[in-house]
């Protein structure tokens, strides 16, 4: 369910801005998207784990607040960042 440490330094390296950029909107929603994506695989075996559920909705959300920071805040690096990760809206 969780996302490796090789997987996370891949995903900062794509998404950075610049060197050593791991705060930006941009990598922290790539990460957040990849542990969604985890979660979402394991609810297809394990149906009834409410607990995690709870957890991915508290990811959907966070995700969604910075998604929508970063529309707010500029528009076009938003676009960029929906259509490279593939997300809707």
């Amino acid at each position: 369910m969780s996302i490796t440490a090789e997987r996370k330094s891949a995903l900062i390296k794509e998404y950075a801005r610049e060197a050593n950029d791991t705060g930006s909107p941009e990598v922290q929603v790539a990460v957040l998207s990849e542990r969604i994506a985890n979660l979402t695989e394991h609810f297809k075996t394990h149906k009834k784990d409410n607990h995690s559920r709870r957890g991915l909705l508290k990811l959907v959300s966070q995700r969604r607040r910075l998604l929508d920071y970063l529309a707010r805040i500029d528009e076009p690096r938003y676009r960029v960042l929906i259509a490279k990760l593939g997300l809707r809206r």
